[in-house]
């Protein structure tokens, strides 16, 4: 069996920056197994799974090492495929997924997503085993759905932390995010996975689901800028709504290619 394969960095307009996310379509869907194996063997921070049944189209997410609920830059890699790659002339289009139904929309600059609204709640408690894990004291802690947030004095702190990984693989989350308002951005943040096989990711989309409405409050406005420090980095357009969050950003392809299994 041959696959196409197509790597697309997503949160950028140039290749070798931000997010790299795999793109694999599919006939039909494979075995859980397969999927997962592939994964790993892209080792990249996101593979997505796209198929088509005449009706939908489904996607899916994976980790080298776990399947997830929601992925924000795999997502706009996804629909950079199906414009640029596919031809699709409709300026929108719905992917079915774990977390619901997802809406892209082709703009002028990017793609904009439409994506649940995680709310932050307080999880103050957990403020001397994140302090242990970043060696830093945390203004505050926040939870979301799947992680945790520490909230630090500066954004120079953020870009400079060293956390201890397997601290913060040892959380009771999917992740860590830590974050501070931002000199030349609204905020800006780093993103920990250590135990999904990722122990730092560029640019995560799916977690400004949940640091865009903790700003929102804190800063007083609904459309904000924000940057992921790291080696790749990427800036992501964020607008705050009751219950969704609109996720703006570039995506560019890498590479084309063909995967073959037995």
């Amino acid at each position: 069996m041959e696959l196409s394969i197509y790597q697309i960095d997503a949160f950028t307009d140039k290749v070798l920056s931000g997010n790299p996310a795999a793109i694999v379509p599919l006939p039909e869907w494979l075995p859980d197994v397969e999927l997962q194996a592939i994964a790993a063997e892209n080792n990249l921070s996101e593979t997505a799974y796209l198929v088509n049944d005449g009706k939908t189209r489904h996607i899916r997410w994976f980790t080298p090492t776990h399947e997830v609920d929601i992925c924000g830059h795999a997502t706009l890699a996804t629909a950079h495929y199906l414009f640029e790659h596919q031809g699709l002339q409709d300026d929108q289009i719905t992917l079915n997924s774990r977390s619901g139904p997802l809406i892209v929309e082709k703009v002028e600059k990017g793609y904009r997503m439409d994506f649940p609204l995680d709310k932050p709640r307080k999880a103050d408690p957990m403020k001397t085993q994140i302090r242990a894990a970043i060696g830093v004291e945390p203004i505050t802690c926040m939870r979301g759905r799947e992680d945790y947030f520490a909230v630090l004095p500066t954004a120079e702190q953020v870009k400079q932390l060293k956390p201890d990984l397997s601290q913060v693989a040892k959380l009771d989350a999917r992740g860590l995010l830590v974050t501070a308002r931002g000199e030349e951005v609204d905020f800006v943040s780093r993103c920990f996975f250590p135990a999904f096989g990722i122990d730092e990711d560029p640019v995560t989309g799916s977690a400004h689901t949940l640091l865009a409405p903790y700003w929102s409050e804190k800063l007083g406005k609904t459309k904000l800028v924000a940057m992921q420090e790291s080696r790749r980095s990427g800036k992501v357009y964020c607008e705050v709504l009751e219950n969704r969050v609109i996720l703006g950003g570039e995506a560019v392809t890498y590479l084309e290619g063909k995967i073959f299994l037995k």
